[in-house]
Order: structure tokens, then sequence, then C-alpha cells
């Protein structure tokens, strides 16, 4: 796994033996800072054939509609697909940012039991889990190393200040944890060993 951090989100590489998949974005207008980050890290945008969204947030899927443009395979879950435009008004605002929404027709769209065999076709050992607690179309990203990318899901050190009425967070934690992972990535912070 390869960190590109070119703006305010935590933006993931993995070279799988059959394709590159990125996790995340940053916001539209952030372009050429992803392909500095890129080159920075001996990377060109051949080598990313995939890009999967933690969900469908302006900073996590600012350059999909780009990436998308440029040959990257946007993939999304079924529960994402009818998310993909919501950033659209948001982005409308500021003509500068010069942003090109998604395009769901050309998406690979997945079913959770689905994901394992999609991954394990690029080469990448692991699974999407839904992870809804912060937004219905919210994922994680879980490697069968115990690496687990939980884009902006709040961390599992917060279920005790809840002391029990977040029940969806504690699910979200509940299903993760279930899957043993070692390193948990979220999208605005440092990784946390767990």
């Amino acid at each position: 796994m390869i960190p590109l951090r070119y703006g305010n989100t935590n933006t993931y590489y993995f070279p799988g033996e059959k394709g590159g998949l990125l996790l995340d974005t940053d916001w539209a207008g952030t372009l050429s800072a992803f392909f500095r980050a890129l080159k920075q890290n001996g990377l060109t945008l051949d080598r990313v054939s995939h890009l999967l969204l933690t969900h469908c947030h302006g900073d996590h899927m600012g350059l999909a509609g780009e990436l998308q443009r440029r040959g990257v395979r946007l993939v999304v879950t079924l529960e994402q697909l009818p998310h993909l435009h919501d950033p659209d008004p948001i982005f409308a605002r500021d003509s500068r940012l010069d942003y090109l929404p998604a395009d769901e027709t050309a998406a690979e769209v997945i079913t959770w039991a689905d994901s394992r065999a999609y991954l394990a076709a690029l080469g990448i050992a692991g699974e999407i889990i839904p992870t809804p607690s912060h937004s219905a179309d919210s994922v994680s990203l879980v490697l069968d190393n115990g690496d687990c990318f939980v884009g902006d899901l709040e961390p599992l050190s917060y279920l005790a200040a809840y002391e029990g009425s977040n029940p969806a967070l504690a699910a979200d934690w509940q299903a993760i944890l279930a899957r043993h992972p070692r390193t948990v990535y979220h999208a605005h912070a440092n990784a946390k060993t767990l």
C-alpha cells in the first residue's frame, strides 16, 4: 500500500498483480496535486486501473469523474450508486474547480458478496464491507494482511463516549473487528494500531 497525501483526505494506492486500486480521491481541483503525488511515489496514472470510494462525499470523490475520463474504472457498491451525484451541487457553485461529475453508466457496480472475488481478480486479498454509520453509502476496505481502511468512520475509541447511544457505529466496528484488523487507516487522521 502506498499512501498518497496531496490534500485533506488520505488517499491510498494498492498495487495488485492484475491492476492497481486507488482508494478515495481528494476535492475537485486537486488533479495536478494528485499527479505530483503519483510522481513523488514513482507511479504514473496507467498503474491506477480502479478507483474505490469509501463514500460519496466531495472530499473523497472530487476527482472520480476526471479519473474515469482518463480510463480509471470507478467501482461502486449498489448502496453507493444512488449517491454518486450527491456532491454535484456543491461543486457546481465554484466553476474554478473544473469539476467533472462521475459517470454512473460507466461505473462497475458490485455487491458485498462479490467484493472478495472482485478484489482477487486485481490480485488484492481482502473484502469491502458496509459501514454505514457515517453515511448510508460508507464502506470499509479490509485486507487479509490486517490493514483496514475506514474512510470517515468514527474511531473505535469514540464508542466509550457514546455509552451505547450509537448502535450503528458499534455494529460497524463489530463487523470490522470480526475480521481481526491490525492497523486502521482513517481518511483524516493517522493510522492506529489495534
